[in-house]
């Protein structure tokens, strides 16, 4: 091998190794900061060291203003879950089943997990897209320096308010999911709703599969107020850092929301 080959081999391997370690490094930091944020955050909501006003003011806008796209979400998502169970239910005439398969998807699976990613795509784009802008217009600098905590103030609150926004919004969503399956089990099916909440309530389905959803939720949430309160605090660069840190809240959040129901339903066994 000629020598400028061998020297493009070289510079090709040492610039593999420098992304690869800059990517471990900011994968590093950004895990550093999670847990950082994560306890500042914790410290100040076990000492109820937030601000009242500016939680219910996130309730708001986070879980009263979420309704309408959770109400749409679910109701579809009902439906979408008998039609995909009308092949199998029909070969085996198995009728008095669709209840209960519907329900144990929503309940366990589908009703969390939807609604984490419309919430984070709403809420959590949101939530770094202000506190961003606050960011790069020294707004949150300006708190300090009136000896204004922005964790207390700003923080904190708004992790509780998409903690709680999410937890409910799955209770929301489990139900009208439940209510479109049953509804359009006569169109696709020819079954009558009572007999759907029959197969429902038969006893096949335990308060531990909604538990289990809703653990999922408060994780989801949680992953999704830390991450969009981490990359919002952090922005720098003016407007494109703004965008980068939407971009980053998204992304992050809706991956982690899978890799967090893989594992609890993994710990939970199904």
């Amino acid at each position: 091998m000629s020598g400028p080959a061998v020297l493009d081999t070289q510079v090709d391997k040492k610039g593999f190794v420098y992304a690869t370690g800059a990517a471990f490094l900011g994968a590093s930091e950004i895990v550093g900061g999670f847990a950082v944020s994560f306890w500042r955050i914790l410290s100040r909501v076990l000492t109820f060291r937030f601000d009242g006003g500016q939680l219910l003011m996130n309730l708001y806008k986070m879980g009263v203003k979420s309704l309408p796209i959770v109400a749409v979400t679910a109701l579809f998502t009902g439906a979408i879950m008998v039609i995909q169970a009308a092949p199998i239910i029909q070969r085996y005439q198995a009728f008095g089943l669709i209840g209960w398969g519907a329900g144990f998807g929503t309940l366990r699976e589908i009703g969390p997990l939807l609604t984490a990613l419309m919430i984070s795509g709403r809420v959590g784009a949101n939530n770094a897209a202000e506190l961003g802008t606050m960011a790069v217009t020294e707004q949150i600098d300006a708190m300090r320096t009136m000896a204004i905590d922005p964790v207390n103030y700003l923080v904190a609150p708004r992790f509780i308010a998409v903690v709680i926004t999410l937890f409910c919004s799955t209770l929301f969503a489990d139900f009208l999911a439940l209510f479109g399956a049953a509804y359009s089990c006569g169109p696709l099916l020819g079954v009558e709703p009572r007999l759907f909440y029959n197969g429902l309530t038969a006893g096949l389905l335990h308060f531990g599969d909604v538990a289990h959803g809703l653990v999922k939720s408060v994780a989801f949430g949680t992953m999704i107020g830390l991450s969009s309160c981490y990359f919002g605090l952090s922005v720098t660069g003016g407007a494109p850092g703004v965008g980068r840190a939407v971009n980053a809240t998204v992304v992050v959040s809706a991956a982690s929301i899978f890799v967090l129901d893989y594992f609890i339903s993994f710990l939970a066994g199904g």
